[in-house]
């Protein structure tokens, strides 16, 4: 599989809903989402070779919750590390959830 600026698929509000509903169901103490602002998103795109972003399952022992961990992709579909922007410790839900959105 190739990767482009374009990879990903929009998908309709209630298969979201079912997706997530089934992960809390299967992982009922976990974090439910994570927020990061349009800035850092920004600042990962900026890089001159990004063409993406790549997201990783982390483990965040502190909280002993899943974490995410953002990463630009260059166009040879490899992580752009040395010097590059990786972001974590975003804001999560629970307990900043939102008041109306997907849960």
């Amino acid at each position: 599989m190739n990767l482009e600026p374009t990879t990903g698929s929009i998908i309709s509000e209630e298969e979201a809903k079912k997706m997530i509903a089934l992960f809390a169901e299967k992982f009922p103490k976990q974090t439910v989402s994570s927020f990061i602002g349009s800035d850092n998103v920004k600042k990962i795109l900026e890089q001159e070779e990004s063409i993406g972003i790549r997201i990783y399952n982390g483990y965040d022992e502190e909280v002993q919750k899943i974490s995410l961990v953002l990463v630009g992709v260059n166009k040879e579909e490899e992580d752009i590390l040395k010097n590059g922007i990786i972001y974590d410790r975003m804001v999560i839900c629970p307990p900043a959830c939102p008041k109306v959105g997907l849960v």
